[in-house]
């Protein structure tokens, strides 16, 4: 049987957003309390009642989230346009490979706005 497992994960970062006119106020550095949740799907193991183990998404994560959690995310290659958009690809392409079960990556940057980024994006 398939199943969906998601597990969420917090952390603290400021940015600006270096293309926007200087009279936005993204454009000002600023910080937020991201929330990512990660969606991973596939079979249920019918011995272990379970298609993975939390502990496993929290191992694969962490370094991930090592580079993100109260830094400037500007400075972090890969994401000098710091977009919800971009942090949502950004950490796609850092877990798709150590976790191929990976379906979707969330990325909410207050609690009424989130990005949802599902599928691979051209390198």
């Amino acid at each position: 049987m398939k199943v969906e497992l998601r597990k969420t994960f917090q952390f603290e970062a400021a940015h600006l957003l270096p293309l926007l006119p200087p009279t936005h106020k993204c454009r000002r550095l600023h910080g937020h309390s991201f929330r990512v949740d990660l969606v991973v799907e596939g079979e249920c193991d019918p011995q272990m009642g379970w298609l993975m183990d939390y502990a496993e998404l929290k191992e694969v994560f962490k370094p991930v989230w090592s580079q993100l959690d109260h830094h400037y995310l500007n400075e972090i290659p890969g994401l000098e346009n710091p977009t919800s958009e971009n942090i949502s690809i950004w950490i796609w392409r850092q877990l798709k490979p150590r976790l191929p079960l990976l379906k979707e990556v969330r990325v909410a940057e207050t609690c009424t706005a989130e990005c949802v980024f599902r599928g691979e994006t051209p390198a």
